[in-house]
């Protein structure tokens, strides 16, 4: 093998291969992988049942790349953010948002994001490359440990809705879940896990044929195509009535309820009419609505509803038998928007481009 590669890269069949390359046993690479994603070692020497002789063997092949934390911010709320560096210095983010039933990490899955959605600060960031499995992974370790470090509880939920599209990073993604959901790893459940996605309708039909496990969530944030657009370009090439068709084949195949997330706009997208056509979009996909508080980013051309609004919208859904959540704006005196913490960081990326 040509200079040290990534040894988190490798499948468990690449790893015995490996092994036997070198005159080892194919149980080595489980012992391996237990250390990697069930310990989260960072050297091969703190490998202790592994014979003296292979750890420098390891050491010359591999190299076990970690991430580290560049910022991070306490709100007064209690959520917690953070600007994760990664091994070649470029920078994502990732939150920790504590509730009275949950504790929930947020992470990314690209650097930067394509897709320009204007309410986004991820938007002002070029996508610069996809995320690695394990460094998906870090980020839920990270989180996870700071839910110790600040609550001394046990991480709950993770939700694929930092920076970038998780669709478009669609196999690492979905090896990241692997790893993180396996009995060699995190051992979470499927089902508290939820990918968000802003609507790319090939691949939700591909997550229907693969019959994931994982929630799925879609940032919808407007239910006419004309208001939608507007704000999400990616709209233009997957209309809300390919969406519909490509989740509803996504919940017949998985048998899960879609969740709705709306982003709700000071007179954009708050009144009652708009509330209707969301009710009316709720008929045609079996789904829940999340309807969130805007936190505004710099030079941006919207800002938070007021309150009363916000209130008004949810009770009409809900008259109308919608299951509807409002989650509160939380962050609000850190940089709580999405690409904010990168943004400041912006240097970091493009000097590690």
């Amino acid at each position: 093998m040509q200079g040290k590669q990534n040894i988190r890269s490798l499948s468990t069949e690449q790893l015995q291969a490996y092994f036997e390359e070198i005159g080892q046993p194919k149980f080595r690479a489980n012992q391996v992988e237990q250390w990697l994603w069930q310990k989260q070692a960072k050297s091969f020497d703190d490998m202790t049942n592994l014979p003296l002789e292979i750890r420098p063997r390891l050491e010359q092949d591999f190299v076990v790349n970690a991430l580290t934390i560049a910022e991070e911010q306490l709100s007064n709320d209690g959520t917690v953010k953070c600007a994760f560096k990664l091994h070649d210095g470029k920078v994502v983010e990732g939150v920790l948002i504590p509730a009275k039933d949950r504790m929930t990490a947020c992470i990314s899955s690209q650097v930067g994001c394509s897709l320009t959605c204007k309410f986004c600060a991820t938007g002002k960031l070029k996508r610069m490359r996809n995320l690695e499995p394990d460094e998906i992974f870090d980020q839920v370790v990270a989180i996870k440990e700071m839910a110790q470090k600040y609550y001394n509880k046990p991480l709950t939920n993770i939700v694929y809705m930092g920076m970038g599209e998780p669709l478009l990073n669609y196999k690492n993604v979905l090896t990241s879940i692997a790893r993180i959901t396996d009995d060699i790893g995190l051992g979470m459940a499927s089902k508290r896990i939820t990918v968000s996605t802003a609507g790319i309708d090939k691949m939700i039909r591909k997550l229907a044929e693969d019959k994931v496990k994982f929630r799925l969530a879609l940032s919808l944030h407007a239910a006419n195509d004309e208001k939608r657009s507007h704000i999400m370009p990616i709209n233009e090439q997957n209309s809300l009535d390919t969406l519909a068709e490509a989740l509803d084949e996504f919940h017949r195949n998985t048998k899960n309820r879609v969740t709705f997330e709306y982003i709700i706009f000071k007179d954009f997208n708050d009144t009652i009419h708009d509330a209707q056509e969301l009710v009316n979009y709720c008929k045609r996909v079996p789904a829940r609505v999340n309807i969130i508080e805007y936190n505004p980013i710099d030079d941006g051309e919207f800002q938070q509803a007021d309150p009363e609004k916000v209130d008004a919208f949810a009770a009409h859904l809900e008259r109308h038998g919608v299951v509807v959540n409002i989650r509160r704006s939380r962050g609000k005196d850190i940089d709580a928007a999405w690409g904010q913490l990168a943004n400041k960081n912006k240097l970091a990326n493009e000097a590690a481009a």
